[in-house]
């Protein structure tokens, strides 16, 4: 049997598994968030897989809601899906939605669950300070991730690997993982999660990019890394925002926050060492080296940031 694919995602992540799948298999709907005002000028802007589906010509729908919505219900039900799959989609699905594909719903979740349920498992387990992650494919339920399991696949994370680095591999592991199950899907498996060892990695916010410098070394490196792409990493110097573009553990002893020294960067005390500061951008201006703004801005050895 070649299981006919409803496909459900939006960002550009999900792009390699919505192509893996349609590269063996039919698929007979796409379904994306609405169009969201981005840039500047606010202008209404298609997600990556909307804009994709549109190129290739599938049928598509943006539903604003998906409960209770008899109109979606039936076009997904006209569809003629066997089983839909889901991407990094975005929305809860209500059980009225889950039933009515015969094989029900497989999502691609990129962690080892029950760790890191949620809307940010690739950077809470940078953040996390694992060395190790990966991709579920599971059986969506109505919980946060809490489905039965089907397959598992995991991968190192490097040591000096963001988030914006780690997420490309881990698009790729769960584009094979779904054409894996979809290729078995009348004779899949399934594991229930121990609930017992869940973890939640809830959607970032901007504050979780400021350094604290009384954490140790390694704890605010994997925190730079993990809020890579947003909101990125930043500390303050005279009461203004200074946002962190590359830094690296170093060594050094100090008060938090203190600048011990400058070398190729500018080295900062942490609680059990210290961080080299190799790129930055002070409030409203352009990035530059570190170094660069140390000399243009007069700054000190015992300078204290944050």
């Amino acid at each position: 049997m070649k299981p006919k694919v409803a496909f459900f995602g939006s960002p550009a992540f999900a792009l390699p598994v919505l192509e893996a799948i349609r590269a063996e298999f039919e698929v007979v709907l796409v379904v994306a968030q609405p169009d969201k005002p981005a840039g500047r000028g606010l202008k209404l802007t298609p997600p990556p897989i909307a804009t994709r589906a549109k190129e290739l010509g599938l049928p598509l729908e943006q539903p604003a809601k998906l409960r209770n919505n008899p109109a979606f219900a039936d076009a997904l039900r006209s569809s003629g899906a066997d089983v839909c799959v889901t991407c990094a989609y975005g929305k809860i699905l209500p059980q009225s939605i889950l039933e009515i594909p015969a094989y029900g719903f497989l999502n691609v979740h990129t962690s080892l669950l029950p760790k890191y349920r949620g809307a940010a498992p690739i950077q809470w387990a940078i953040i996390g300070g694992e060395t190790q992650t990966g991709v579920t494919i599971m059986k969506t339920d109505m919980g946060m991730d809490t489905g039965d399991i089907a397959l598992v696949g995991s991968l190192e994370i490097g040591a000096f690997e963001t988030s914006l680095e780690l997420a490309p591999r881990l698009s790729a592991l769960g584009a094979d993982l779904i054409v894996q199950a979809l290729r078995n899907l009348e004779h899949l498996t399934f594991t229930p999660q121990n609930h017992d060892l869940a973890t939640h990695a809830r959607m970032l916010e901007k504050e979780d990019g400021l350094i604290d410098w009384s954490k140790t070394t390694m704890q605010s490196f994997d925190q730079f890394r993990g809020v890579a792409g947003w909101p990125g990493s930043f500390t303050h110097h005279q009461q203004k925002l200074l946002k962190v573009h590359a830094m690296r553990p170093a060594s050094g002893k100090g008060k938090h926050g203190e600048i011990l020294r400058l070398e190729k960067g500018v080295i900062v005390a942490t609680s059990d060492g210290a961080l080299e500061l190799l790129e930055v951008q002070p409030e409203g201006k352009p990035k530059l080296s570190a170094l660069e703004w140390a000399k243009g801005f007069q700054i000190k050895m015992g300078t204290v940031l944050g």
